[in-house]
């Protein structure tokens, strides 16, 4: 999202754009992360953003000038429920009105795309051929080279300890590396935004959960094409890895915190998933894998917008695991909203007042 949004005001003529980055750049949940890209939400505006998003990637190598590993293999959810049918089926009813490309297939389909999985107990599966999963790493450093060309100074290893108000005006930001005078910022700080936030007396309500991922040893015959393959009962998904596959899911123990260090306490909801969804994965040797930060907000849907109570504190934050594939339109967005323009979509029921007018915005097809 900063590099994203950096990026776009830049391009935009904007020539006094500072991303200050506590770590290295993408060492948050973006190196984390699976890499899958798409637009199949349940959400008409997360549709929007990914559908937009997806051209972005797709145009990435020419106009930003960096291989970012596209795969445009596909999702493929696996539908075991008439519960999970009937919402996707809406889904994907809403999808094809705005152009997504996205259809309702039969479990046989289903295991022509995904050889891996086993059919039983699946009622059908939802699938999109314009999706697929690209490299998180890579498209944050194509945005801050772009960016930096373009005149932003990035600072790295540089921690943001306070906001500076004049009443309700910002009028600073101070860091490690000393005061930067500002009276505009853009959080982007995804499981640390509620402290940001806090600093300009922002309510921002995202918390840490951690998510593990594991890949695995080279599998035979492994197709190229394989899709992006979720198990939405369970959460379980999977995809080509090189040679191998990166497979994960949600762990219902897990508890928020920002603790990053793997575990194996969901090793065995992790084999069960497997057992009944793909027992095929049983046989693969473990060869690595990592934990991350989700930036989960109650409703599981995006913070998008600009503080009332102070000027001017945006924001962009709250994904709720669907972030990064949204960067690209987030930082058309994002940049729009600064320069009091109108976006290509209208992001307010995504502000984070929505609680407190109690008008939360759910989404359904999370992963």
């Amino acid at each position: 999202m900063g590099t994203s949004i950096a990026y776009h005001l830049a391009a935009a003529g904007v020539r006094d754009v500072v991303l200050v980055e506590r770590d290295e750049l993408a060492s948050g949940s973006t190196s984390k992360a699976a890499g899958g890209v798409r637009a199949q939400f349940s959400d008409e505006l997360n549709i929007h953003l990914g559908a937009r998003s997806l051209e972005a990637f797709g145009r990435f190598q020419e106009e930003i000038g960096y291989d970012i590993g596209l795969h445009r293999v596909g999702y493929l959810f696996l539908l075991s429920t008439p519960e999970e049918v009937a919402s996707f089926e809406e889904s994907v009813r809403l999808q094809n009105s705005l152009g997504v490309p996205s259809r309702m297939i039969t479990p046989k389909e289903a295991r022509k795309l995904s050889p891996l999985i086993s059919i039983d107990g699946l009622l059908a599966a939802a699938y999109s051929p314009d999706d697929g999963h690209c490299t998180p790493e890579a498209v944050v450093h194509g945005y801050a080279s772009a960016a930096r060309a373009l005149g932003v100074r990035i600072l790295r290893h540089t921690e943001v300890t306070g906001i500076e108000l004049h009443g309700s005006t910002i009028t600073a930001v101070s860091t490690t590396l000393g005061r930067i005078a500002t009276g505009t910022v853009i959080c982007a700080a995804g499981p640390w935004s509620r402290a940001v936030g806090a600093m300009a007396g922002v309510e921002l309500p995202v918390v840490p959960l951690r998510r593990q991922i594991a890949v695995t040893e080279p599998v035979k015959g492994l197709s190229a094409d394989l899709p992006m393959t979720i198990d939405f009962t369970t959460s379980l998904y999977f995809h080509a890895e090189g040679p191998g596959l990166l497979l994960g899911m949600s762990d219902p123990g897990e508890r928020p915190g920002f603790a990053t260090d793997p575990h194996d306490r969901w090793i065995p909801a992790l084999y069960a998933a497997m057992e009944r969804r793909a027992p095929a994965l049983l046989d693969l040797r473990r060869t690595g894998g990592w934990a991350g930060l989700y930036e989960i907000t109650p409703d599981h849907n995006a913070l998008i917008g600009e503080a009332r109570s102070v000027s001017r504190f945006l924001y962009a934050t709250g994904f709720s695991g669907h972030g990064f594939l949204q960067g690209p339109a987030v930082g058309e967005v994002v940049r729009d909203l600064c320069l009091g323009r109108v976006p290509f979509v209208d992001v307010s029921p995504l502000s984070a007042d929505r609680f407190a007018a109690d008008a939360p915005r759910p989404e359904a097809n999370l992963v």
